[in-house]
């Protein structure tokens, strides 16, 4: 099961306050919009998500199909065979892809401590 690339998912309660913090650990910015309240940041191959009031909790983000460029991954697995890997390792899924769909797709899992695992297709 290939995952695809992860990053951190943040919660932040000030989406420019972050920004500023993160850039002086290195990260800089790849993608988003800040005006919109979220912002991908990079620091070499390490990927952060500042989202502003749109994420309940930090989450462990993997998107299938990427690298940590956002560049196709050949031979990837569809977000709708992880599903149905998981389901059948016994994972519960908070949400769930359409099984009949193709394309853009996730899925989330809570981990035993409460933490959100998204596995969110782009492609």
């Amino acid at each position: 099961m290939q995952l695809g690339v992860f990053s951190l998912s943040l919660n932040v309660k000030d989406i420019r306050a972050s920004r500023e913090f993160y850039a002086r650990f290195g990260f800089r910015d790849f993608g988003g919009n800040i005006d919109e309240n979220w912002l991908i940041m990079k620091n070499g191959e390490q990927v952060i998500g500042l989202f502003q009031g749109m994420i309940e909790k930090n989450t462990l983000t993997f998107n299938p199909g990427w690298d940590s460029n956002a560049q196709l991954v050949p031979g990837y697995t569809d977000v709708r065979e992880i599903q149905r890997q998981l389901e059948e390792n016994g994972i519960a899924l908070a949400a769930r892809a359409d099984e009949s769909g193709t394309g853009p797709a996730y899925i989330i899992a809570i981990d035993p401590d409460g933490n959100p695992i998204l596995i969110d297709q782009h492609i």
